[in-house]
């Protein structure tokens, strides 16, 4: 809403007025100081002086408006005025208020003078509306400066983010670096941090998670950096918030050891693509899954153990193979009682004292070696995992 063009206060009332823009200015000062606690600052002479410029400001302003209505006004001081009042971290309702006080004094000083002016009352309406218009236009202007430099703000705070994270998942990161950039990131050091890797989606709606988790979807592994994860109710959150995405949580460790977390994060994220993994619709956590991770963390090593410890089994049919493998794992998991053994398979006890006697003919002594036993089981469970991951 602009001033309407109709008003027009003539010259020489403008000038009177700007006689007494020192005078008013005072009281406005007083009364903002008086009732406004977060601009009372009798000691700092350097924000007095700055209120005074602003007041002096917005009354020449006012006056400038009623003498020539169509000319164009200069909105930036009160854009400059609504940024300071975002950097001194203040809401706008402070200013709102010393908007309405410096109107009250105003108009109290209109119509002191009305008298002497000359002023007809409709005069004095017109120019009644013209402060409120005009106030209008100053916290519109206010308000815009104020967002501006809250957005500015938000945007600095989350790169630096983004730098803290890219420096907490890199190698070599010092520790007073890391400090210095979590500092001016608002972000506290914790003790300890796990990362989740993300699966890479079109289109996907970014989790909403607490402020203190590190975000960086736009990586080439999009991830998160979660802070001290098993604090209470972290996990229950965690969970929730990252409903419908393919997910991976690396490790609790240390704030030094964050990258390895990633790496093993993504890694679990990998095997799960191909179906080694499997933890239906939840959150994978690494957590319940080392030894897996351990086991496929050099494929090409189980698979020249798989050749030496299954040379036995490799003269014999597929599923024959399948089926003394599937034994012996279990016999090697849940002890060497066949009735156990059975239950777990579903099969018939006598099927696998059947089996168990095979599977003594082929290894021999092999199976009283606790070594032995042990490497059976790795390439065993890899094994298994992905004959799963080939069926799934």
């Amino acid at each position: 809403m602009a001033i309407r063009s109709d008003i027009r206060v003539p010259s020489d009332v403008v000038k009177t007025l700007r006689q007494g823009i020192d005078t008013v200015s005072c009281e406005v000062i007083e009364e903002i100081q008086a009732r406004i606690p977060e601009y009372a600052r009798p000691s700092d002479e350097t924000y007095i002086k700055i209120i005074r410029m602003a007041v002096e400001q917005a009354i020449e302003g006012f006056l400038d408006h009623i003498e020539n209505p169509e000319a164009p006004w200069e909105a930036e001081p009160f854009r400059m005025i609504g940024r300071g009042e975002a950097h001194e971290g203040r809401n706008l309702e402070p200013l709102q208020t010393a908007m309405r006080l410096g109107a009250r004094v105003g108009w109290r000083r209109l119509t002191e003078l009305a008298a002497p002016l000359g002023l007809t009352p409709q005069s004095l309406y017109d120019m009644g509306e013209a402060i409120f218009v005009y106030l209008d236009q100053l916290a519109d202007a206010a308000a815009e400066g104020y967002q501006e430099a809250r957005a500015h703000a938000a945007g600095e705070m989350e790169r630096r983010r983004r730098r803290l994270l890219d420096l907490l998942l890199s190698p070599a990161a010092s520790l007073d670096a890391v400090s210095d950039l979590a500092k001016a990131a608002g972000w506290r050091l914790p003790k300890t941090v796990a990362a989740v890797a993300l699966e890479e989606q079109n289109g996907y709606r970014p989790p909403v998670l607490h402020q203190d988790v590190l975000q960086g979807l736009d990586r080439p592994v999009p991830c998160l950096l979660v802070p001290d994860p098993a604090g209470p109710g972290q996990a229950q959150l965690l969970e929730h918030a990252l409903r419908g995405w393919q997910a991976s949580v690396g490790p609790a460790v240390p704030l030094a050891a964050a990258a390895s977390s990633l790496r093993w994060a993504t890694e679990a994220l990998g095997l799960a693509r191909r179906g080694v993994l499997d933890h239906g619709r939840r959150l994978l956590r690494c957590a319940e899954h080392m030894a897996t991770l351990i086991v496929f963390k050099d494929e090409e090593l189980v698979s020249a153990l798989a050749a030496t410890r299954l040379a036995p089994l490799s003269h014999l049919r597929p599923t024959q193979q399948d089926r003394l493998a599937e034994t012996l794992l279990a016999w090697l998991r849940y002890g060497r009682g066949a009735g156990e053994v059975a239950a777990r398979l579903h099969v018939h006890p006598q099927t696998v004292r059947y089996r168990l006697r095979q599977l003594e003919e082929l290894y021999g002594e092999q199976l009283h070696d606790p070594d032995i036993r042990f490497e059976l089981e790795i390439v065993l469970r890899a094994r298994q995992a992905v004959a799963v991951s080939e069926t799934a």
